[in-house]
């Protein structure tokens, strides 16, 4: 029997259906849908509770799931915790948009979250003698960056910004992010960060800069969805 028979939380309801070691998870559930239909094989979905969808299905020949995450700290630490601590997921792979902050990255630059900076509170549960970094999982990072150059893709590694904001009333907290080499903003690795490392689990988050959040530019919903696939197709590769 598998680790995810009988098994089930509020959110997630696999009704037997296998969740694999590996996942990727997306922050919208369209686009994981668009990751099953286009790259997995012999594909089951394993939940749709609140359209939260997510998959199970072969890459090359090996066995990953995917599934949506929903925006902000709260949602991904919610689905990883119950992934890592019920369904017995290993290694979780965030792949997403960003909004960036320095002047050398563009719009479709892929990111790599070396560490994940954070003004969330998150950290505080842990009642932790000092400050935390979270930093992404070595193993997962390394084989990444190999996956990025066999292919020819040019990646950022480095840190970024997990913020609870996206309408911020201080509209000089991200000009002094920047100052401090953070590379673009989101909104979930530093929880799903925290929750891998005291687990004992391995996590990475994977970036597709969606915005330059100085410059005013921006790309379109439905690419955000479906046109990221450099991103999606390291990750795959991970499993």
């Amino acid at each position: 029997m598998s680790t995810t028979d009988l098994k089930e939380t509020p959110h997630i309801k696999p009704n037997g259906v296998e969740i694999a070691e590996t996942i990727l998870l997306p922050g919208d559930p369209l686009r994981a849908k668009f990751i099953a239909d286009t790259y997995l094989e012999d594909v089951v979905q394993f939940n749709d509770v609140r359209n939260m969808y997510g998959y199970t299905g072969t890459f090359k020949g090996k066995r990953i799931s995917v599934m949506g995450t929903g925006m902000g700290t709260p949602s991904m630490s919610l689905y990883s915790w119950e992934l890592i601590h019920v369904f017995g997921v290993k290694n979780l792979i965030r792949i997403g948009s960003c909004g960036a902050i320095q002047d050398h990255l563009n719009l479709y630059d892929i990111v790599f979250a070396m560490g994940a900076s954070t003004d969330s509170n998150y950290v505080q549960q842990y009642n932790l003698p000092g400050q935390y970094s979270n930093i992404a999982s070595f193993s997962l990072l390394e084989k990444a960056k190999k996956v990025a150059d066999e292919k020819g893709l040019p990646v950022h590694v480095g840190n970024v910004l997990s913020s609870d904001f996206f309408y911020n009333a201080d509209q000089t907290a991200l000009e002094r992010w920047s100052k401090m080499g953070i590379l673009c903003a989101e909104m979930e690795t530093a929880g799903l960060y925290m929750n891998a490392a005291h687990a004992g689990v391995n996590a990475l988050t994977i970036l597709t800069v969606s915005d330059h959040i100085f410059r005013q530019e921006q790309t379109t919903t439905e690419e955000r969805q479906t046109a990221f696939t450099n991103m999606m197709e390291i990750a795959l590769e991970l499993a």
